[in-house]
């Protein structure tokens, strides 16, 4: 259990025990407050990496950047880390940081509720078969946005009378080996599972909407010999993890301001596609025809190679419907198939709050959420829903960088937040609603002339055209402007 709360310590509850609760605990214990819990759905660690664990599963960042800096890990064997070492690596971090008695496993957070009259959020926890409710301060959700899968709305999906699944709920009892599968989508999973199961199975069935830019990626072992000197001279992996992060950030421009910029890079990948792919209808269903960047650009050098094959066919007319023994195209085709794997990526457009939250006066931020879309201030306090923070809020995401630079940007904010409330001798703080209209009006103002917002349509965007999901620029900026709390764009109680 946690220690005992000193009086006037703020009881404060973390939704979530990926990078961003993980590193969110760790910050409390750091600053002294061990009032805490942290209340996470399944049974361990890990959020986004415990969860997907479809073959070929890994990260497109460099190890040596996606981690957090005050914990560097010389023991990366990889220039990108698998999801086996990124978990392996939390589980470390929660372990090192003693976060154990902290954490509530199989604790899901149903709802969190404001009370007006004593100014504290009521939390339903469900475990198991029963129910129970906590009191806290403070909220902070870290369940982040990657968390929720989406499966595609195709007429006829649930009488399939075979076996289905999400890449994000990956059946390994399934033996795939013999089998023809269906796989739907070509986004950042089934590039990576793809080239895992193609040796595996008799045939596949490749179903793409949009084909996606993809770069090579430069993933190599890294040797034993450098992961000592890595532990022996710290500033040598300081200095790296540097360089990796100006050479990405420096991308940014690109992305945001100057789209032209993206010539050289497409030119790139063209040239990479023709050197990867010599059959020229295949090539030609592979060529993207929108502007490279405005969906998420991706990394496979084993891809392609795997499209290549006999077993495999690239399937690019639209999918009518989903027959109990296949799928069924609009130009009357059917194949049959004895698994549908579903590589269709995460809700998080047009979608409400994680779980109920109601702020005060009743405000309802699913509600909100789905009549006006995602919407925060600085991706962390939302008006009318005091003491309530996130981390890897709305339009915080990345297209060019590490996430964890930004979830530890929010931690560092969300700090200062709890040294602002203890300063000004306050119980509650809410950011008002001109300083959150204000900010968005801003961020969407800069996000109009990027490339995500001119480019294509992607998952970015929401129905109405609104990006929620990233941060539209350098993401050191953000850190400056999460540095220290704007008391002015806040009201206290």
């Amino acid at each position: 259990m946690p220690a005992a709360r000193p009086a006037g310590t703020p009881r404060i509850a973390i939704v979530g025990s990926g990078f961003a609760g993980i590193g969110m605990a760790i910050c409390l214990k750091r600053m002294g407050i061990a009032s805490f819990a942290i209340y996470e759905a399944a049974h361990d660690v890990g959020g986004t990496w415990r969860d997907n664990v479809y073959p070929g599963a890994a990260c497109d960042i460099p190890s040596h950047l996606y981690s957090f800096s005050f914990e560097p890990n010389p023991s990366w064997t990889r220039t990108f880390a698998s999801q086996s070492e990124i978990l392996a690596y939390l589980q470390h971090c929660a372990d090192k940081y003693g976060l154990a008695p902290f954490i509530r496993f199989g604790a899901r957070v149903s709802a969190a509720r404001f009370d007006d009259a004593t100014r504290v959020w009521q939390l339903d926890i469900v475990r198991g078969g029963s129910r129970e409710r906590v009191e806290a301060d403070i909220v902070i959700a870290a369940n982040g946005a990657l968390s929720r899968p989406a499966l595609p709305a195709i007429p006829g999906i649930e009488r399939f009378a075979g076996k289905l699944f999400h890449s994000a709920a990956w059946d390994h009892d399934y033996a795939l080996e013999g089998k023809t599968v269906a796989v739907i989508g070509t986004g950042a999973s089934a590039i990576q599972f793809v080239p895992r199961i193609q040796p595996r199975v008799a045939q596949l069935h490749l179903f793409q909407r949009t084909p996606p830019w993809i770069m090579p990626r430069p993933d190599r072992p890294i040797s034993e010999r450098a992961q000592r000197l890595f532990r022996r001279f710290p500033m040598s992996q300081r200095l790296l993890r540097h360089a990796l992060y100006w050479q990405h950030e420096a991308r940014a421009v690109a992305f945001v301001s100057h789209p032209r910029l993206m010539k050289g890079p497409t030119a790139f990948s063209l040239a990479y596609l023709a050197r990867r792919v010599p059959d020229a209808h295949l090539r030609e269903k592979l060529t993207p025809d929108y502007r490279f960047g405005c969906k998420r650009v991706l990394l496979s050098s084993d891809y392609y190679p795997a499209l290549a094959q006999p077993n495999v066919e690239l399937v690019t007319t639209a999918i009518g419907e989903i027959a109990t023994d296949g799928i069924v195209t609009t130009d009357g085709r059917h194949r049959a198939v004895d698994a549908i794997v579903c590589a269709t990526g995460f809700q998080v457009n047009d979608v409400g709050a994680p779980f109920t939250v109601i702020g005060a006066n009743g405000a309802d931020l699913d509600a909100r959420w789905r009549r006006d879309g995602p919407e925060a201030y600085l991706g962390t306090s939302v008006a009318g829903f005091p003491n309530f923070f996130m981390i890897v809020g709305p339009n915080t995401g990345l297209g060019h960088n590490s996430m964890v630079y930004m979830i530890e940007s929010q931690i560092d904010y969300i700090a200062d937040c709890l040294r602002t409330l203890a300063r000004r001798g306050a119980r509650t703080m809410t950011v008002t609603d001109a300083a959150q209209r204000a900010f968005n009006e801003r961020l969407q103002h800069t996000l109009h002339r990027s490339v995500w917002q001119t480019g294509c349509r992607s998952w970015y965007l929401s129905a109405s055209g609104k990006n929620t999901a990233l941060w539209p620029g350098l993401s050191f900026v953000f850190k400056h402007r999460t540095r220290r709390v704007r008391v002015r764009d806040y009201s206290f109680a």
